[in-house]
């Protein structure tokens, strides 16, 4: 397996670029280490793809390299950088069974057919093929296909690293959770450096250790799961994971705080400080609906905010408040009692976040 590190990595599809918008891949430097499980989480046309296949080597970058273990890989072909990827469709060979289709790359490699054989069960055991092996790839399901798929790049021992373009989008909905956890259980079990490239939050955290965010071809945050939900440190991050996505609330700096409005939100002295410095930049206060409070009745550090809608989801409720013309999603559980007009609210300091042009103010320790 390989430590792949993108070094100052830049892209455009345009021959003439004039400027950061012309770029697909705005520059960046990144390590996935060896061995780790990774998730590339955007929406649709952030570069996601476009670094994948950078890495892969399916498209030369216009600027920067790619490195596999120190070595830079930027004109090798995909081949001769022992990589496997498994894209958004299926790719196998219908004519086949199912087992020359996961024989296919180890016989091209000339293993013996003894090694193919014990090989290709160990895989098949793992995705669930077992009972297909003999059955012609033509007949099988488009989720069956994909495992085919998964399968020939898993059944390797040599790859640098294995490559995951949104591959459970064929997917029924009730097999998803399945194929992530057989993904994840190959991982520990082989080892293997994974990126997993996807738009969906739920399976880059169930199949990933750390995720890479990226928005507007940069890699804009990366972390684990609970460090994205918890201290989010781009605004797109805090709106693209959770749901609902973090509340984001245009202040001005006052004495003492922040506010919008007649709301005055107090800060650290420590925040304070750093506010003093960003004059002219774009403030923004940052808290999760599941971290508001809500509270039975008025209290000195609370506000009042107007209840405008209530969606019950079951195990939890979502709450609509207006607070001084902004609106603000709240996160109830399912035991607690819903204010009917009227909710007392507050922000726990810990909670709070503060942004400048989209980007998180940080304190030291």
């Amino acid at each position: 397996m390989a430590e792949i590190r993108l070094q100052h990595l830049a892209h455009s599809y345009s021959r003439t670029p004039g400027g950061a918008e012309d770029y697909a891949l705005r520059e960046l430097d990144h390590v996935w280490e060896q061995g780790g499980a990774y998730a590339l989480l955007g929406p649709s046309g952030c570069g996601k793809s476009t670094l994948l296949n950078i890495i892969s080597g399916l498209l030369s970058p216009s600027h920067g390299q790619v490195l596999f273990d120190g070595k830079a890989v930027n004109d090798l072909s995909p081949q001769a950088r022992n990589i496997a990827q498994v894209f958004q469709f299926p790719v196998v060979y219908d004519t086949m069974t199912v087992f020359d289709n996961l024989a296919f790359p180890l016989r091209n490699q000339g293993l013996d057919e003894a090694r193919v054989k014990a090989k290709v069960e160990e895989i098949a055991e793992v995705l669930d093929l077992g009972t297909l092996l003999h059955k012609k790839a033509r007949n099988l399901s488009a989720d069956e296909k994909q495992k085919v798929s998964m399968g020939r790049g898993l059944v390797r021992d040599d790859v640098s690293a294995i490559l995951f373009d949104e591959p459970l989008t064929v997917i029924d909905p009730h097999l998803k959770w399945k194929l992530r956890r057989k993904l994840k259980q190959i991982h520990e079990q082989f080892n293997l450096t994974m990126i997993y490239v996807t738009h969906d939050q739920l399976e880059a955290s169930t199949f990933a250790d750390k995720i890479a965010v990226m928005y507007g071809g940069q890699i804009v945050q990366f972390g684990t799961p609970r460090e994205l939900f918890e201290r989010p440190r781009h605004t797109f991050v805090g709106y693209f994971i959770g749901s609902p996505g973090m509340n984001l609330i245009p202040v001005q700096a006052q004495p003492g705080g922040v506010g919008f409005g007649a709301t005055h939100l107090p800060l650290s002295s420590e925040l304070q400080a750093h506010v003093e410095h960003l004059a002219g930049a774009r403030l923004q206060i940052g808290i999760r609906p599941e971290f508001v409070q809500v509270w039975d009745e008025p209290l000195d550090e609370g506000y009042s905010a107007r209840v405008v809608d209530v969606e019950d989801l079951g195990t939890y409720k979502i709450l609509t408040l207006e607070l001084d013309g902004v609106r603000l999603k709240v996160r109830l559980g399912e035991d607690r009692a819903v204010p009917e007009v009227q909710a007392w609210i507050s922000f726990p300091a810990q909670w709070l976040m503060l942004y400048a042009d989209d980007v998180l103010v940080e304190v030291g320790p």
